[in-house]
């Protein structure tokens, strides 16, 4: 079979806008789900791709070719819905309008979301949890996975719990809508042999194919009392146990969640092969999902997938077709109104906790302008990039007294000659007097560099180097109150977000005692700034013009 399909694919290469040789390709991949399923799966999905690539172009230079690919995808489809996530969403709303369709408009990013859940039920993981924004379709993609196990898997019952009795029966009802024979979906095409026996509106339970006393489907909400009235065999699907706020603000209430979750919800188990599925947006590291990923990182089988809002470039990772979704500009007007660390828990999936931040922002110094007069000294530190993720911080304080003005950063995970560049830059464009680098594996060598070029452009930076072999997390937290008592920061309305700035200040007031720190560049160097300083305050230090 596969010589066949290879010889086919190959005449393709020669003729790729030949539709009987597409049909042909098709007819010989169905018949092989007969006996090698992920062959025969592999090459109906390498057919859809092709057509999804050809035909909007077709559309405009060949109707009727466009025509019969277009009616030829959708037997492609229909061919691998059962088996295969991706297609059962494209090919249940076909017959939908298009700018009505939940997964078309949004499968560029849901993809990858997908693709877990396909590996979820092929039993390639035990654990998928998913932490999403609000608002981007988390919850309907997950109901579609419900009704598609459904359809595969009728007589094993899956049972999905929330916070709220309203959540349960709203997936209740729409999995009615998905079922429906009269209905806008192709469930039925997809799954001709299974019909809905009995529906329960009262306790939220729909049961398929042969009645049973756990049913296919069972919704109930955290908390209520599950204890011999619920089962999952094929799928726990847990979303969104945190019912608000006031939850993830509390440990205590976080606590008796995750008691509740381990002795209400999970509990209703049975059997070794039973998924578990979590999606959530995130509030505190102490959630479920914060606490899951904590005992299972480190197992092959279990998987924690984090699409924020902003990528990399600070553009929206959800602006959808159709605008069903969230342009970058709404995600910036967001993040203006919300306090970081509720923008980085509920947007970014970064939660952290506020209880344990080093640095809050509403206890530290600001400014709007500099002291009209000159500066005592200029000083800075420079943490140099390291790894791959790590950052390039470099603070310039100006100083005034005993008060040190924060009035230029570098935070930058670039090149690192594009970084060393900056850090020459910023150096002689503030004129600094004395700056420190680390001595770390790669700071030496940054620091040789920076210093030739400064003297080298006629700056008048004198810079060392400090070997630190100190506890990072013990240096960062012994310093911070040196820092909040002697350093002042930018007022919020004289940088962006996105800038060297910007990051700058969010990554030092998302620091944490409580929990995992993605980067903790920022509040380091503010740390090395401090020893920097206070080691200078056993010397008398004149700034005097230079001489030559």
């Amino acid at each position: 079979m596969l010589d066949l399909i290879e010889k086919i694919a190959e005449n393709l290469q020669k003729d790729p806008l030949n539709y009987r040789i597409y049909k042909d390709l098709y007819s010989v991949a169905k018949e092989a789900l007969k006996t090698d399923k992920e062959l025969g799966l592999k090459w109906l999905k390498w057919i859809s791709e092709r057509l999804n690539d050809l035909i909007p172009s077709l559309a405009k230079t060949d109707l009727p070719l466009a025509r019969n690919f277009f009616s030829l995808h959708k037997q492609v489809l229909h061919a691998a819905a059962k088996d295969d996530f991706d297609s059962y969403l494209l090919y249940i709303e076909w017959n939908r309008e298009p700018s009505k369709k939940f997964y078309a408009p949004r499968r560029k990013i849901l993809k990858a979301v997908v693709d877990e859940l396909q590996a979820l039920a092929d039993d390639a993981l035990d654990l998928l949890a998913i932490s999403l924004p609000p608002g981007v379709g988390k919850t309907t993609l997950a109901i579609f996975f419900l009704t598609w196990l459904a359809g595969k898997i009728p007589d094993k019952p899956m049972l999905t719990g929330s916070h709220s009795n309203s959540f349960v029966r709203g997936v209740y009802d729409e999995c009615l809508r998905i079922f429906d024979k009269n209905g806008e979906y192709l469930w039925h095409d997809v799954f001709p042999y299974v019909d809905v026996c009995s529906t329960n509106a009262k306790d939220c339970r729909i049961d398929l194919g042969d009645p049973k006393r756990f049913e296919t489907l069972e919704f109930t909400s955290i908390g209520t009392g599950n204890a011999g009235l619920y089962r999952a065999a094929t799928l726990l699907y847990c979303d969104d146990l945190v019912s608000g706020i006031e939850v993830a603000l509390s440990k205590e209430r976080l606590d008796k969640l995750w008691q509740t979750y381990t002795t209400d919800l999970r509990q209703r188990k049975i059997g070794d092969k039973c998924k578990e599925l979590h999606i959530a947006t995130r509030w505190s590291v102490h959630d479920v999902i914060g606490r899951l990923e904590s005992e299972y990182s480190n197992n092959p089988r279990a998987k924690f997938i984090v699409i924020p809002a902003l990528d990399a470039n600070d553009e929206s990772n959800f602006d959808y077709a159709y605008g069903v979704g969230f342009s970058t500009k709404v995600y910036h007007e967001q993040r203006d109104i919300m306090d970081d660390a509720s923008w980085r828990a509920l947007y970014m999936n970064e939660p952290i906790e506020r209880e344990g931040l080093v640095y809050d922002e509403d206890e530290l110094r600001r400014y709007f302008d500099l002291p009209s007069t000159a500066p005592d000294g200029i000083l800075a530190v420079c943490d140099t990039k390291d790894k791959g993720t790590d950052f390039a911080v470099l603070p310039v304080g100006y100083c005034y007294g005993n008060d040190y003005y924060i009035e230029d950063v570098i935070c930058d995970n670039g090149l690192p000659d594009t970084v060393d560049a900056r850090l020459i830059g910023i150096l002689l464009k503030n004129k600094v007097h004395q700056c420190r680098f680390e001595s770390n594996s790669a700071g030496g060598r940054v620091a040789e560099k920076v210093q030739k070029e400064v003297k080298k452009q006629g700056g008048i930076t004198h810079i060392t180097t400090k070997f630190t072999t100190a506890n990072k997390e013990t240096k960062i937290i012994v310093n911070s109150a040196w820092v909040k008592e002697h350093c002042l920061f930018r007022d919020k309305s004289l940088y962006k977000r996105s800038s060297d700035y910007g990051r700058f200040m969010d990554m030092l007031c998302t620091y944490t005692m409580a929990g995992k720190n993605k980067h903790d560049d920022v509040p380091d160097a503010m740390a090395m700034f401090a020893e920097f300083i206070q080691g200078l305050a056993g010397a008398e230090v004149r700034i005097i013009q230079r001489p030559y």
